[in-house]
């Protein structure tokens, strides 16, 4: 899912240390071509190219990867160092694993570990004890990062079971949705992580040295727009879910209309890390949360729309996705 713009919140966040490092935000701004102005808009926007060079401007006037929230500065360099890491790892799970040794070796503000239990794939933050007030948007920054290099790694958008945080929901909710490519964000809960399926591990690494020198002209803004291929059983699956969000159909008709076996459906969804039922849920969410963001829907009317036959139902979904009522959410919009 490809952004166009981005809000004013997560600009404020990547200046939000310039100016104990002794830098000017406006002269930053106006480098980059962004109007100091917004800064005082809540509801303002810009694109998405705009931050991705303020981020690296930033980073570079700072001589700090960690943008002033590590512990300590984060050598320029880092990251690349990282990739170059990883890049020869030949499947997700062992390129996981390296990044989160590499990364846990700076003892920054959270060290990332790669759990794997339950037939899930965690990567979970581990706060460093005296870094434990750190602000929230660190654990945001550090698992869209993860979710969106290893996206790359493998040419594909991975889906995840969930996004957690720790933090309370933020004001501008709908952010979140573009920020971690549609999957499940929940907050309050015990630990930042990001939870995929176990399955996913085996995917083959696809890029070399040679696509990972592209990649590193801009890895910001290749992260933020990178386009991967909608072919997958899962995106076929959901783009048949979506034509009837009132009916929506079974197994049995989707794998027909696919010519394949419904058995050899399941099998091909749990490859990719997902099933059909989480695809229903997930599909339900996408249209819940769109409609959520358009004036004059009641919630009642958005249930139906998302495939809901009574609000309460629901309401008690919608929880479950985000971790706040459909109420709150559209308060936060």
């Amino acid at each position: 899912m490809r952004q166009l713009s981005i809000s004013v919140v997560f600009v404020r966040a990547v200046l939000k240390h310039a100016v104990a490092q002794g830098l000017d935000p406006v002269e930053l701004l106006r480098r980059n071509r962004i109007s100091p102005r917004l800064l005082d808009e809540d509801d303002a926007r810009i694109s998405i190219e705009r931050f991705a060079d303020l981020q690296v401007s930033v980073v570079m006037s700072m001589e700090d990867e960690a943008l002033g929230y590590g512990s300590r500065p984060l050598p320029i360099g880092t990251w690349s160092m990282m990739c170059y890491a990883v890049i020869h790892c030949d499947t997700l799970g062992k390129a996981l694993a390296r990044y989160c040794r590499f990364f846990g070796l700076f003892q920054q503000v959270a060290t990332p570990h790669l759990i794997v239990e339950d037939q899930s794939a965690i990567v979970r933050l581990t706060p460093i004890p005296d870094r434990s007030g750190a602000d929230s948007y660190v654990a945001e920054l550090a698992l869209f990062n993860c979710h969106r290099f290893m996206s790359w790694l493998v040419s594909e958008l991975l889906p995840a079971q969930a996004f957690n945080f720790s933090h309370s929901p933020p004001p501008h909710l709908d952010e979140y949705r573009p920020m971690f490519a549609g999957n499940p964000v929940n907050f309050n809960k015990p630990h930042a992580e990001m939870v995929l399926n176990e399955a996913l591990l085996d995917t083959p690494v696809t890029q070399n040295e040679q696509s990972l020198a592209r990649f590193l002209r801009h890895p910001v803004l290749a992260m933020l727009t990178q386009q991967y291929d909608q072919t997958s059983w899962t995106a076929r699956v959901k783009q048949l879910l979506r034509k009837d969000m009132v009916d929506m159909p079974e197994l049995e008709p989707v794998a027909a209309t696919l010519d394949i076996h419904p058995q050899t459906l399941r099998r091909r969804l749990g490859k990719e890390g997902t099933s059909f039922s989480e695809l229903k849920g997930q599909v339900r969410r996408d249209v819940a949360l769109h409609y959520l963001g358009k004036q004059g829907l009641s919630i009642e009317e958005i249930a139906h729309r998302a495939g809901f036959s009574e609000s309460s139902a629901f309401i008690r979904a919608f929880k479950g996705w985000t971790g706040v009522t459909p109420y709150t959410y559209r308060k936060g919009l």
